[in-house]
């Protein structure tokens, strides 16, 4: 097999190595399927490293294939429905963004170095405006702040996202806040479809769901998917005896893997 780690630039793959033994099992199966730019569920137990399972593919593209518009440059969108935990995904990105940047520069390697903005029910209207004058690469919200986003002049700066992570995913299944969050993802996909240069072609929004709840796993996969998915949405579990595929509604391809045991490495890198 080949190792998952050679999908990114030399940078990326030297600050991981320097940094963690191995990649995780979620990591190993998830980065192939989110670099093709598959929408991607991801379930797997806390400290496995699913949110560096999904992000490090991000950081590798908005990194090292940057866009030149300075309007168009927020690509990634991360959404957690716990606020706290948005607040530590930003932290925690501040490693990983200082690190590969570091090997790049120490290699002579050209990078963009990305910028994050956290929008939160808390930020400050400074922020607020900052957002929509100079557009972050990643943001990190909350689904409320996000329903908000697209319902104003905000949602201009949202028409450049190649991908949306939400976290916790099963947290919203089946809930007000859910119905409101595949909305906004219904409003994003749209956004998409209207292309902010003319001319250019429309795109589709790559989605990446990460949960540590193994079910229920065909309503986690159907809610992520929503009413535009056309590439699988693909779900890991660690699992001794490999991959066992099922069909979900829709026609959707899941990889479903054993929820009674735990194979990663135990590193807690998300």
């Amino acid at each position: 097999m080949r190792d998952a780690l050679e999908l990114f630039h030399e940078p990326v793959q030297a600050w991981f190595r320097a940094s963690f033994k191995q990649p995780t099992r979620p990591q190993r199966l998830g980065w192939p399927a989110i670099a093709r730019g598959d929408s991607t569920l991801i379930l797997a137990p806390t400290g496995s490293g699913k949110t560096l399972a999904a992000f490090l593919a991000c950081l590798n593209r908005v990194m090292f294939n940057p866009v030149p518009d300075q309007k168009s440059r927020c690509r990634v969108l991360y959404v957690s429905p716990l606020k706290a935990l948005a607040v530590d995904v930003e932290r925690n990105l501040r490693a990983p963004l200082t690190g590969i940047a570091n090997v790049a520069a120490s290699r002579g390697v050209t990078f963009h170095q990305p910028t994050i903005a956290l929008r939160t029910g808390d930020t400050p209207s400074s922020e607020r405006a900052k957002f929509l004058r100079h557009p972050a690469d990643i943001l990190i919200t909350t689904p409320e702040s996000l329903y908000l986003m697209l319902t104003s002049n905000a949602r201009e700066r949202l028409q450049s996202v190649e991908t949306l992570i939400i976290d916790e995913i099963h947290a919203l299944v089946s809930t007000k806040r859910g119905a409101h969050m595949a909305l906004s993802m219904e409003r994003l996909e749209r956004l998409l479809t209207r292309p902010a240069v003319e001319g250019a072609a429309a795109r589709t929004l790559q989605r990446i769901g990460l949960s540590a709840t193994q079910r229920p796993l065909e309503e986690v996969a159907r809610f992520l998917g929503g009413a535009h998915a056309s590439s699988p949405v693909i779900a890991h579990r660690a699992n001794s005896k490999g991959t066992q595929a099922a069909k979900t509604p829709k026609g959707q391809d899941t990889t479903g893997e054993d929820p009674n045991r735990n194979h990663t490495n135990g590193e807690d890198t998300g």
